[in-house]
């Protein structure tokens, strides 16, 4: 039986693509959450997570926020453009309930534009 995990290739890892998704990247936002984006060159999508202690000083919260949002991210991964994305979460998302988390998550993943290759040159432009 298959890990239910989020694999280590669906990640983002490393600090240079934090800063290269800071720098020049797309955003979508809603009440709790902020999303950053750009297309990865892979064929699939990353997750990146920022949760600040803004958000809440409690890391039991802290926790419970991004279990929510590797949990949302893992049932829409298939569905996404190959794009890497940092989800960053809001000082709202501390008292909300994580069945709506989940719903405002899903709808930000519907938001994301669909990439489309750029024929002749093998690059993705969206």
């Amino acid at each position: 039986m298959p890990a239910a995990g989020l694999p280590r290739d669906a990640r983002v890892r490393r600090a240079g693509d934090f800063v290269a998704l800071r720098q020049a990247s797309g955003r979508l936002g809603g009440r709790c959450f902020s999303v950053r984006w750009r297309p990865n060159g892979l064929d699939h999508a990353r997750l990146g997570l920022a949760i600040s202690k803004r958000v809440s000083k409690r890391a039991v919260e802290r926790n419970r926020i991004k279990r929510l949002v590797r949990e949302s991210f893992r049932r829409a991964r298939h569905g996404l453009p190959p794009i890497d994305l940092v989800v960053m979460a809001r000082e709202a998302a501390a008292g909300v309930p994580g069945t709506e988390l989940l719903v405002e998550l899903d709808a930000l993943w519907r938001r994301l534009p669909p990439l489309k290759p750029i024929e002749g040159t093998g690059t993705i432009a969206c």
